[in-house]
């Protein structure tokens, strides 16, 4: 814990509750703020660290020495004699050596790759020495850095502990090593090396175009080390303009760096193949300044920790190893590389909460003036659209809900026979009902209608009836041989127990059928009729009814009306609802009843549909 935090911590333990909370407000400034938002949590641009990339990777060199142990030799300056504290520029240099072993399998004299990328100490130097070098047959050493993620490099650079070589030729890689792009040439025989001219002119047209230096040199050169350091932007001209050169940004990009040796720096006699073991390589650091490429969204990079690589920890919500993709489902915008004007923040898919998956659609994103171009994927909980913000076919909004809800669609449940389809209103859930037929879903007759047995039309219009009033000279008594006969009272109602016909449909409506004969009749008063039954067989029984005799009850007026028509000695299928009479004890029999003469080959389709109801097809 910070000594501020300790210290805060104690006063709050020392204070009141209210100066405790007051000091409480200060717990946030120990965490330091994101540098990928403002103060206002809006996003900016952030950069990870330039940090030498090349510190502590592993170098492949082609040549080592010490594998077998040889035999090495630097070039010194002699001493030289003072006349008057000038030197006696003269006289011949002689050149002298100094010589060593590079042995691999001793400590002190092993010179490996790793000291390339090791710490650079100038008290303490460590050199990479590549095997001794015969002038008549020169060959091309190599080293190749992997730096384990796409960096943007700044620069570059090689400290020798040789003399510095001739030519040689620097590239990089953006696919981790599999293909070479040239970087940059040093040679003092430019056209002859690598056919490039020494000196060449950059502009926006060629800006990743590599160029070929001659290295300056000196008498000097000989004796004493240097150091070549390649700037990945120098002289070119979108250089003070990165943020909106793609060109650049992709040039200084690289995931592996490649150095050449081709041509050694010639001292004494290259025929002299005595002195071969003065012709090697040497350097004593390999360095390479940069920052991790995370396209403005992050600030540093780590090592994940699904295989250990070196990503970026990106923000903004992008995604990625440099960040350069958004984040699932935030494709509302496309992505683009953080700016010092705009972060560029990836924006995250409008689906009102229907959908996890969407993508990104460039042409609605224009249409939109640029501000959201996210197209929702397979929407769930019944709803459509580009952001699932309507209900789909079939379901209709349910308006006492947010759209946001699991169930802001409702079913229209339109009614099989009376809607002439399956969609409804999706505001009012109205489905489209057929001539004569209403409700929201179509589910009753319209008034003035009346039900059919057609699916296609199931409500007609009631028919009207004319009625004349009948002449004084004619018999105003009922006629009985008609369904509809006018009773004392005036005139009869529509009777269904005079229907010849026996379905299903009728024998699931009621509650009893049976089979009876009956017996006799009798007037019991000037309202009630009645009939004394034997039951000889019941194919749907209701509370009280078994085989024997039954009484039925029916009224003056129903029989005046022949409704139902009924005679003593007669068979009868009878079928209707349990009602009972107040102090009355039997069935009633009115309109809604049907007595029809029985017939012998109604027994089997009676027993069907027994069986049917019994098994729950009612």
């Amino acid at each position: 814990m910070y000594p501020c935090a300790v210290l805060l911590l104690g006063v709050m333990m020392l204070l009141g509750p209210s100066q405790a909370k007051y000091l409480s407000m200060f717990k946030a400034q120990q965490s330091p703020p994101d540098p990928c938002y403002s103060e206002e949590d809006r996003p900016t641009r952030c950069i990870a660290d330039f940090v030498n990339a090349a510190f502590g990777k592993e170098i492949e060199a082609s040549s080592t020495c010490g594998n077998p142990p040889t035999r090495y030799c630097l070039p010194v300056r002699p001493m030289q004699q003072e006349t008057n504290d000038l030197l006696l520029a003269d006289e011949p240099t002689e050149i002298e050596r100094q010589c060593g072993i590079c042995d691999s399998n001793n400590s002190k004299r092993r010179h490996p790759p790793s000291y390339l990328t090791d710490l650079n100490n100038p008290q303490n130097i460590t050199c990479w020495m590549s095997e001794p070098i015969v002038p008549p047959n020169p060959t091309n050493v190599t080293l190749i850095l992997s730096l384990d993620k796409k960096f943007e490099l700044t620069y570059v650079s090689l400290q020798f502990c040789s003399q510095r070589p001739d030519s040689m030729s620097i590239y990089k890689s953006v696919d981790y090593g599999k293909t070479w792009i040239p970087f940059q040439y040093y040679s003092s025989q430019c056209k002859k090396m690598y056919g490039k001219p020494t000196k060449a002119i950059i502009t926006k047209a060629n800006e990743q175009e590599a160029l070929c230096l001659d290295p300056t040199t000196s008498a000097d050169s000989v004796f004493s080390s240097g150091r070549v350091a390649f700037s990945t932007l120098e002289g070119r001209p979108s250089a003070f303009d990165f943020d909106n050169s793609p060109v650049l940004q992709d040039w200084v990009t690289a995931t592996d760096i490649k150095v050449v040796f081709n041509r050694l720096s010639a001292y004494g006699s290259e025929n002299d193949s005595s002195s071969g073991d003065s012709y090697f390589y040497s350097l004593s650091d390999f360095s390479v300044g940069g920052r991790c490429k995370c396209n403005g969204h992050a600030s540093k990079c780590s090592r994940s920790r699904e295989g250990g690589k070196l990503v970026c920890d990106c923000k903004h919500n992008t995604a990625g190893a440099e960040c350069e993709r958004c984040k699932p489902f935030h494709y509302d915008r496309p992505w683009g590389r953080a700016s010092s004007e705009d972060g560029n923040e990836c924006v995250a898919c409008e689906c009102n909460l229907h959908a996890r998956r969407c993508r990104f659609n460039m042409e609605l994103y224009k249409l939109s003036g640029r501000k959201s171009g996210g197209v929702c994927l397979n929407c769930r909980h019944n709803t459509a659209g580009r952001h699932c913000h309507y209900c789909k076919e079939g379901f209709y909004r349910d308006q006492s809900k947010p759209i946001s809800h699991r169930k802001a669609c409702k079913a229209c449940a339109c009614h099989p026979v009376g809607a002439s389809g399956k969609t409804c209103n999706q505001t009012t859930g109205q489905c489209p009902c057929k001539d004569g037929v209403t409700g929201v879903t179509c589910n009753r007759c319209a008034k003035g209608y009346q039900q059919s047995r057609s699916p296609v039309a199931p409500c007609i219009k009631i028919p009207k009836f004319i009625t004349t009033e009948p002449s004084k000279d004619r018999d105003s008594r009922p006629d009985h041989n008609s369904n509809r006969a006018t009773s004392k009272e005036g005139k009869c109602g529509k009777c269904r127990a005079n229907a010849r016909k026996v379905s299903q449909r009728k024998f699931c409506k009621r509650d009893f059928a049976m089979y009876l004969q009956v017996l006799k009749r009798e007037s019991m008063d000037n309202d009630w009729v009645k009939f004394t039954g034997n039951v000889i067989s019941v194919f749907k029984k209701g509370d009280e009814f078994r085989r024997g005799e039954i009484s039925m009850w029916v009224s003056q007026k129903n029989l005046s009306c022949k409704c139902p028509k009924i005679r003593k000695d007669r068979r009868y299928l009878v079928m209707g609802r349990e009602k009972k009479i107040a102090g009355k004890k039997g069935i009633l029999l009115d309109t809604q009843s049907i007595v029809i003469p029985w017939k012998d080959e109604w027994a089997h389709r009676l027993r069907k549909f027994q069986r049917r109801e019994r098994r729950g097809k009612c």
